[in-house]
């Protein structure tokens, strides 16, 4: 598209530099900027053009342009707004997304700009009208429409105006009245609500009373009676007339026309395709309430204006005023234009608007414009934060027909793709535990036993009354917040269920189940000793990929392979995982182009191999959708989605089921007065959602799906919120909810939650025990210490450490750190920083770093080899493991005691306690010890236990259940 200065209005240069709103008034044909502090005030004899610059989460500027027609506007201001709006998009660089509205008729997005609603005013600026001056109060009736956003239209003060089926709200000069029609639903009083709300603050500075009238009650009620008091006394209401703005459009099959000279004529086809689309043409796409304008990229500007006067004129023709017009530019069409079409290829080529947008920007800049907002900002590079406490205590269970069985500590990191597994990870929240129960479905698994996984989660997700959130999670699309909790990940080929094995036999195919004995080559991948994978892969030249390490062993012999494209930091995780696969092994480093022919032999020959790292789906802009359902014979159908724009906390209702899309995860969150049957059907209800892919963005159907309850939000759900926990926490219906925040003055009552028991530890898997209560450092069993984040390895870590000269010396003994926010990580530009942020970060029971502190594979087998210097090995080792101990926050000489804490029996505060008391530091239990009782348990005084490193002290602690 040529763009020249005189094409452009200067009212609108240097628009779309920032995020937020800009309106425009017209004015003698002209725009005229709105200051902020008279958004959302509109007249409705005016005509405005309104702009919203969101940043998306590539870094990319996303416009939304709004012109916005009163009722009273003349129709050549109309057409002006109209005009305007394509010279702006021109301005942006041929970007933006237009739509026309229409007083009372407005899109959800453009309401959602001004929640909660817009009341225009009467008058008008440029169509001669003079604004009204409110010299007293008048009384005015409105009436109220809208579940998500709310529609407001000024109606006649009179009882006739009433009905059963909507909301009003009668202004008066002392009270105002929300009268609730029998026929309306919960949703729509609530945020009725919020217009009263709205009312109050705006045109009563916040001081008058507030009633709430139900339909059907009557004189008896004294507000009931006040109310019908002002329409003259009660009397029965009319049945609801349908007035011209309640006449519906009715949609048919899109009709395709293309505009040349400002003239719409039909194109005869069979099928709508994209191919139909010349990018040197403009069209309309008529569907009757929805009325598109699609224009093409190599279009001028003069065309683009005469499309859009040609479609107002269609509109205006066929006398369809509510037609809702949406204009796209080529290469940024929406997802309802694109869903028009039986087909449309799944990416379109954007470089030129980017080179328009270039062009533009450079103009401006040549007038003496900042032109900063105009050109795309770098994408932020973020690290991926689990957002989730890693200190808590995790179960996993591996799936075997319809039963599922404990893995013991050591094997809870080990997967298998041809099975299924549960885990159950319990941690502490912002004031209670929290509960996080999942399902891992390999991805050579059998569909009986994902069936099996699945109905055996649920039903310990309804055993704890709907309190944790859950989480469905297949190979290879496994989240941060998964891989956090585990820590260490191995994923093994074949399995060892009874399903998988009567599968292969069946099929005849050969058993991959991994063996220890023979060969095997896993990729190793991560981004810490908190977040490290294992991942078994063929054992061929053609599995390797240059961006990565891989453990490649066979019975006797065992190779590291690094890429040239890896980075050093990440020999550590080779290090780590080499420790859990091939403990007994020393591995021979091998980097890429200088292999041995013994490393080749293993893998079968040399062959080429990729280069590239794997692309894990990224997290795109969130998208919040409001669902309703009509039941099938056996599931849920989706009757209706609705996506809710500009979202907030308060639009998640109590009464629905939402979905909140990120592409790469989906979250169905489920309201408290949603029914249980519905509550069961969450995650089939995700699955359909995938299968819908309503973004028309190519979601993968084995996209990870979380279930969340309302009141038991995870931190990485409610991230995407403005969140306050006070509003999850209120009970009773969305309005009951509303109502009472403003009789509060807009502060949601202080409900105290309750604190949560904790689950059973022993392996089962069913309800809650009523004395177990944990503080938030949360007590561990013995049989899984999983304290401050340790690695799922650490019971076979702290049997090995007992004795020296059978533990493998590469793994000094684990050791406490404290829990520290990744935010205070340090600067990436220094040298050390992935280093130094991965010791200050994890909070686990963890070795130090394999590069430099690690002792040398070598040793161990040095020591093995000459029993003779077994035991002074044993003595030098054993110091320098003390010496090898990370130094803790406090000195570590520094004596800590029981000074200002209650004295307790050890009955009452060890692990295996019936009868626990409550409230105590969990990591501190011999603190509550009186001196004589510590000694005796601990062996020695509380002077001389304090100066022992952490490990030793925790040692000692395990050995008499006070950790």
């Amino acid at each position: 598209m040529g763009v020249s200065m005189r094409d452009l209005d200067p009212a609108l240069k240097g628009a779309g530099q920032k995020d937020g709103l800009e309106i425009w008034r017209i004015e003698n044909f002209n725009p005229v900027p709105i200051p902020q502090s008279s958004h959302g005030k509109f007249f409705n004899g005016d005509s405005y053009v309104v702009l919203k610059t969101t940043t998306s989460k590539s870094g990319a500027l996303r416009y939304d342009i709004h012109y916005w027609l009163g009722k009273d506007t003349s129709q050549d201001e109309a057409g002006a707004a109209a005009i305007k709006t394509v010279e702006l998009d021109a301005v942006l660089g041929g970007r933006a997304v237009q739509y026309r509205e229409v007083q009372g008729h407005e899109t959800q997005k453009f309401l959602s700009y001004f929640k909660p609603c817009i009341i225009p005013q009467e008058g008008g600026a440029a169509s001669g009208f003079k604004h009204v001056e409110a010299e007293e109060h008048t009384t005015r009736l409105f009436v109220c429409k809208g579940k998500h956003v709310v529609n407001v239209k000024e109606v006649p003060f009179a009882r006739s105006s009433l009905n059963h089926d909507d909301i009003f709200i009668l202004d008066t000069e002392s009270k105002i009245f929300q009268f609730n029609g029998s026929n309306s639903c919960i949703q729509e009083r609530a945020k009725a609500l919020e217009v009263v709300q709205f009312i109050k603050d705006t045109y009563h500075d916040g001081k008058c009373e507030v009633a709430s009238i139900e339909d059907g009650r009557l004189m008896a009620d004294s507000e009931s009676g006040e109310f019908w008091g002002l329409f003259g006394g009660f009397a029965p209401l009319p049945r609801k007339t349908f007035s011209d703005d309640d006449k519906t459009i009715d949609s048919h099959d899109p009709k395709l026309l293309c505009v040349e000279k400002g003239t719409a004529e039909p194109v005869e086809t069979d099928s709508l395709t994209k191919e139909l689309l010349d990018t040197n043409k403009c069209y309309i796409i008529d569907c009757g309430l929805e009325v598109y304008v699609w224009m093409g990229r190599n279009t001028s500007l003069d065309d683009r204006k005469s499309a859009s006067g040609a479609t107002d004129e269609l509109v205006r023709s066929t006398d369809r005023p509510k037609s809702q017009i949406t204009r796209v530019i080529e290469g940024f069409e929406t997802v309802m234009f694109k869903s028009k079409f039986e087909s449309w290829p799944q990416t379109s080529n954007v470089t030129m608007s980017e080179d328009g947008r270039g062009k533009v920007a450079a103009l401006l800049k040549r007038q003496g414009l900042d032109v900063k907002g105009l050109l795309k900002a770098d994408p932020v590079k973020e690290e991926p934060q689990s957002y989730i406490d890693c200190t808590g205590h995790l179960q996993v269970w591996r799936v075997n027909g319809q039963e599922k069985k404990l893995l013991a500590a050591n094997d809870q990191s080990n997967f298998y793709s041809g099975d299924c597994f549960i885990f159950q990870y319990s941690y502490p929240g912002e004031d209670r535990e929290e509960h996080l129960i999942g399902t891992w479905i390999g991805k050579n698994s059998v569909e009986e036993e994902r069936v099996s996984a699945h109905t055996l989660a649920s039903k310990m997700v309804e055993s704890m009354k709907f309190l944790p959130s859950m989480a469905r999670i297949y190979e290879g699309y496994e989240t941060i917040q998964f891989h956090s909790i585990l820590q260490s990940f191995i994923v093994f080929k074949g399995g060892l269920g009874d399903a998988y094995k009567n599968y292969i036999a069946e099929k005849e195919i050969p058993d991959e189940t991994y063996r220890e004995d023979g060969v095997a080559l896993f990729r190793i991948q991560g981004s810490g000793p908190d977040n490290m994978q294992a991942i078994q892969v063929d054992p061929v030249a053609s599995s390797l990929n240059s961006s990565y390490f891989y453990i490649l062993h066979s019975e006797s012999i065992v190779f590291t392979w690094s890429g040239n494209l890896t980075k050093s930091d990440d020999h550590e995780l080779v290090e780590r995982m080499l420790d859990l696969i091939k403990p007994d092994l020393q591995g021979k480093p091998q980097r890429e182009g200088a292999e041995s022919e013994q490393f080749w032999e293993l893998l079968g020959g040399k062959t080429e191999y990729p280069s590239q790292k794997i692309v894990r789906e990224a997290e795109n802009d969130p998208h919040l959708f409001s669902c309703n359902f009509s039941q099938g014979k056996d599931q849920f159908l989706f009757s209706s989605v609705t996506e809710i724009h500009n979202f907030s906390q308060d639009d998640l209702m109590t009464e629905d089921i939402f979905i909140l899309d990120c592409h790469s995860e989906i979250f169905v969150w489920v309201g408290q007065q949603v029914d249980p049957k519905s509550r069961l059907q969450a995650l089939p209800i995700g699955e359909k959602f995938l299968e819908r892919d309503f973004l028309l963005e190519n979601i993968s159907r084995y996209t990870p799906i979380y279930f969340v309850m309302e009141g038991s939000e995870p931190p990485f759900f409610t991230r995407f919120f403005k969140w306050d926990s006070a509003k999850s926490s209120m009970l009773g219906n969305s309005f009951q909810r509303k109502l009472a925040i403003m009789k509060n003055g807009g502060t949601p009552p202080l409900v105290k939650p309750k604190r949560r028991a904790s689950v059973s530890y022993g392996g089962r898997s069913g309800g809650l025990p009523e004395k177990s209560q944990r503080s938030r450092s949360m007590s561990v069993s013995p049989d899984r210490a999983r304290a401050r984040g340790r690695s799922p390895a650490f019971n076979a870590l702290a049997a090995t450490f007992e004795s020296s000269n059978v533990r493998n010396l590469s793994t000094p003994p684990p050791m406490i750190r404290k829990l520290y926010p990744k935010s205070k990580t340090p600067d990436s530009s220094s040298p050390t920083s992935k280093s130094s942020s991965i010791s200050n970060i994890t909070s686990a029971f963890e070795r130090p770093s394999a590069r430099g502190s690690l002792f040398p594979r070598s040793i161990k087998d040095t020591s093995k080899s000459d029993p003779e210097t077994n035991s002074d090995n044993e003595n030098s080792t054993s110091s320098i493991e003390e010496s090898l101990t990370i130094q803790e926050d406090v000195k570590e000489g520094e004596a800590e005691d029981n000074e200002g804490l209650p004295v307790y029996p050890y009955e009452s505060v060890n692990t295996d306690s019936t009868d626990p008391m409550p409230d105590i530091d969990v990591t501190k239990r011999e603190a509550y010890l009186s001196n004589d009782v510590f000694k005796e348990k601990l062996g020695m005084a509380r002077s001389e236990f304090y100066t022992l490193p952490k490990w030793k002290q925790n040692k000692l602690k395990m050995a008499v259940q006070l950790f």
